[in-house]
């Protein structure tokens, strides 16, 4: 062949490869079975190292294993200080001319009890089989002639998030490997505090504006839909949180001297709860629900999903659903109003004949973005007032005391504002493309996820979409005792990963 020619061959080649063009399916599929038992390795090593939000060394620990390994994949980093924790954004810019992608990974996890495991120690990771008995027993997977896609790897932060993010890393680790580039510049910006609510990750974007902006915005973190296919999420449901206290009398009383005599402010807190929803689950707060419309499209899309109403319920144990919405996906297009826990006095062993002198009620609202935070808060608090309370800002006065026969105060707290992508937009449907190039047909594309994510300060900084690329198992235990993630759903993340890697942007 003449030189020139197999030159000219060769350049061609090298190009095609440069435009992130390199892979098919069935190829992408091969190199993550390939590297499956190392990203395992890799995965399990690193849910070694705690990272609880709030502890400073978590963190450092935490910061300094992803500065190196970032730093091994060829990535420049740099360490965005903020008030709080500081934040880890890394890079590999191959040409002003393409188009940027910033990934977001969430490195920390929620708090452990111990003694509510089923394994010595939650950042301990194990790999467990069931059995034929519905057990879960752990195995020494390095022994077996063979990875089983249905074992799990239980461990703190296996599914939220420390799992997801080393599909990412592994999938890099491939395209380093073979020398492949993707077909877009990456950037990623990695959280310490997301499970605090990523305190200070509003600010810091506003501040690294430049440095963070792209063209949109992967959130490598979330469950997959109940069908458990891979899953794209265009948006995630924002958090306000609230704490009502019930007064009763200054002092805990006893209740055979003070009974029917005394008002038990239990009684007064379980009214004013049953107040706030209906028998079938609908808020009774005057202006809950308003601004919210679903076109017939938007309940086409949602209702077209593959799911059964009849086996969710049975999978939860429950009976009837709540009627918000027609259906489960409908139902996440809403706020919801939940509470998410209740104190008064005491129980059990230290149960106590007395009337309590006040009852805790902890409120979380999920918020869509039709209803910011700010707006749902001064409704709730405007129903405790139709409620026939008193608000205070403390423990009441004497002479609040002795003028009012209810009086409550509320707390509250913001958290993650809520953020939607549209689903045909350009994003999504690069993603499509990107997904159904392996794994065809089997994919969902969920309007809205109703848990919360710190996303919204990408969207609104940087003016970006965001969507959420979801691995984990619906059924991980996320943010309880044995969180767990199967092996097979780490596999297709990894080609999840590869597949949006090899797509041109």
């Amino acid at each position: 062949m003449n030189k020139r020619i197999l030159l000219a061959l060769l350049w061609s080649i090298s190009s095609l490869m440069a435009i992130g063009q390199s892979m098919t399916g069935n190829e992408i599929e091969a190199a993550a079975n390939t590297q499956l038992d190392k990203g395992i390795e890799e995965l399990m090593s690193f849910m070694k190292i705690p990272n609880i939000g709030s502890n400073k060394e978590d963190v450092t620990n935490n910061l300094n294993w992803c500065i190196d390994r970032f730093k091994n994949l060829e990535f420049n980093t740099r360490i965005i200080t903020t008030e709080g924790a500081p934040l880890l954004f890394a890079e590999k810019l191959l040409s002003k001319d393409k188009k940027t992608i910033l990934f977001y990974l969430q490195i920390d996890g929620q708090p452990v009890d111990s003694s509510a495991w089923d394994q010595p120690d939650p950042f301990t990771p194990v790999i467990k089989q069931r059995t034929t008995s519905g057990n879960w027993v752990p195995i020494d997977w390095k022994l077996k002639s063979q990875t089983d896609p249905d074992w799990r790897i239980f461990g703190r932060s296996a599914s939220d998030s420390k799992g997801p993010a080393i599909s990412f890393i592994t999938a890099l680790d491939i395209f380093k490997q073979r020398s492949l580039q993707a077909g877009f510049n990456i950037k990623v910006i990695m959280d310490f505090q997301e499970e605090l609510g990523s305190p200070t990750l509003a600010e810091a974007v506003e501040q690294h504006r430049d440095l963070l902006g792209a063209d949109m915005v992967l959130i490598m973190d979330g469950t997959r839909h109940i069908s458990n296919w891979p899953t794209l999420t265009y948006g995630a449901r924002g958090i306000a949180t609230a704490t009502i206290k019930i007064f009763g009398p200054k002092t805990p009383l006893h209740s055979g001297q003070y009974g029917n005599f005394a008002p038990n402010p239990v009684f007064e807190a379980a009214r004013f709860i049953a107040s706030l929803k209906d028998p079938n689950g609908q808020v009774q707060i005057k202006g809950f629900y308003d601004g919210i419309t679903l076109s017939e499209s938007d309940k086409k899309a949602l209702n077209s999903l593959p799911e059964n109403e009849d086996s969710l319920k049975i999978r939860l144990g429950i009976a009837e659903r709540d009627q918000v919405g027609g259906s489960y996906q409908e139902s996440l297009q809403y706020p919801s109003l939940n509470i998410r826990g209740l104190r008064a006095a005491w129980v059990g062993k230290e149960v106590r004949t007395i009337i309590p002198e006040e009852v805790d009620i902890e409120i979380d609202m999920r918020l869509v973005p039709e209803t910011p935070g700010e707006r749902m808060l001064l409704l709730l608090e405007e129903h405790l007032k139709t409620q026939g309370y008193h608000m205070v800002d403390s423990i009441p006065t004497a002479k609040e005391r002795s003028s009012y026969s209810k009086l409550a105060s509320l707390s509250y707290r913001l958290g993650s504002l809520p953020f939607r992508t549209e689903m045909d937009s350009d994003a999504g449907k690069f993603l499509n493309r990107a997904m159904q190039a392996v794994f065809g047909t089997k994919l969902v594309n969920m309007r809205t996820t109703g848990g919360s994510q710190p996303i919204a300060p990408f969207v609104r900084t940087l003016n970006v979409p965001a969507i959420s690329i979801r691995i984990p198992n619906p059924d991980n235990s996320i943010h309880a005792p044995n969180e767990n993630l199967r092996v097979g759903n780490f596999l297709e993340g990894i080609m999840m990963c590869l597949a949006i890697l090899n797509e041109p942007l």
